[in-house]
């Protein structure tokens, strides 16, 4: 990756922008969430904004409080400090900054859609969709509406989407340019709930960076098919100014996977107890991310220097 253009790239992005470091406890972290906060904080110190944490435990099933506290700590560890959400703060009890805290703003802007007539509910199971669907882009199914016109009633065991009629989102990543995605033909009918109760990733998190302010969202190159469907959601919210979104580039194992917490790549807990040091870890996310050419330690106060800041 050739060497980052600041200029160019914060002509961009929002002046002073409110990013965030949004992990989900449902395993320990990895260097893949390493390699996301040296892009998140790097970014945010070069072009002077602020970093924001948010525990996205929005899966009920999976998150382990024992992850969240691991988290914090690793944080700490690595030298990472945000400027909202602290680790002191949600180490306190209830907070804006968990999503399983915020239940009652995400009710509320289910409430907003319902009103407008943009949720009906299914009773479709994973195995119903893959039985129907074709996996037309190998990551996902498409739902193709099956209940839209069925008019369930909105009950436990069955979950809520949002109708996603045809049509293109267009944006420009600041890192990848120009974008153009069919979310009607991505993903089709979002879920915002599932059949079990719980709020999904893709509801969540556009709520919470609407709520929260977040006017710049960096993620890896993973995430990159789910924009399209998140700007039209913020719009049907009625955010006025949408997000800025940048997708970096991910570290992969050897046979082109990318690091996963259930697999127990490359964990921080590991490196930690096998004497590495901070800067250490942070030097390894920045060049396997394309940062840095070779490897060098890279101190927290430093990460601005990545992208060409002080």
């Amino acid at each position: 990756m050739p060497p980052i253009d600041l200029p160019a790239l914060a002509d961009r992005l929002p002046p002073r922008p409110l990013t965030r470091f949004a992990p989900s406890p449902t395993g320990y972290l990895h260097l893949g969430h390493v390699a996301n906060a040296v892009w998140v904080w790097g970014l945010a110190r070069a072009v002077g904004g602020r970093v924001l944490l948010r525990v996205e435990d929005h899966d009920r099933g999976r998150c382990r409080p024992a992850y969240e506290a691991a988290l914090l700590e690793d944080l700490e560890w690595l030298g990472l400090v945000p400027d909202v959400g602290t680790p002191a703060e949600l180490r306190t009890g209830p907070s804006a900054y968990r999503q399983s805290d915020a239940g009652a703003s995400y009710a509320a802007a289910l409430e907003q859609l319902r009103g407008r007539g943009h949720v009906f509910a299914c009773d479709c199971s994973r195995r119903d969709l893959a039985r129907t669907e074709a996996d037309v882009f190998s990551r996902e199914t498409r739902y193709g509406g099956r209940c839209r016109e069925r008019g369930l009633a909105a009950e436990p065991g069955r979950g809520l989407r949002l109708r996603v009629d045809p049509g293109v989102e267009q944006f420009v990543d600041a890192r990848l340019g120009p974008q153009r995605q069919e979310p009607s033909a991505q993903c089709g009918d979002l879920l915002l709930r599932d059949r079990l109760g719980q709020w999904t990733y893709q509801f969540t998190a556009v709520v919470d960076d609407g709520r929260h302010g977040v006017d710049l969202v960096v993620r890896g190159e993973d995430l990159l098919d789910s924009t399209g469907r998140q700007l039209l959601l913020g719009r049907l919210l009625g955010r006025a100014a949408l997000p800025v979104y940048l997708h970096h580039p991910l570290i992969r194992k050897p046979s082109g996977e990318k690091l996963s917490k259930s697999s127990g790549d490359s964990g921080i807990r590991e490196l930690r107890a096998a004497g590495v040091d901070p800067a250490e870890v942070l030097g390894r996310a920045a060049q396997a991310t394309g940062l840095q050419p070779g490897f060098e330690p890279v101190a927290p106060h430093d990460l601005a220097k990545l992208f060409g800041g002080r």
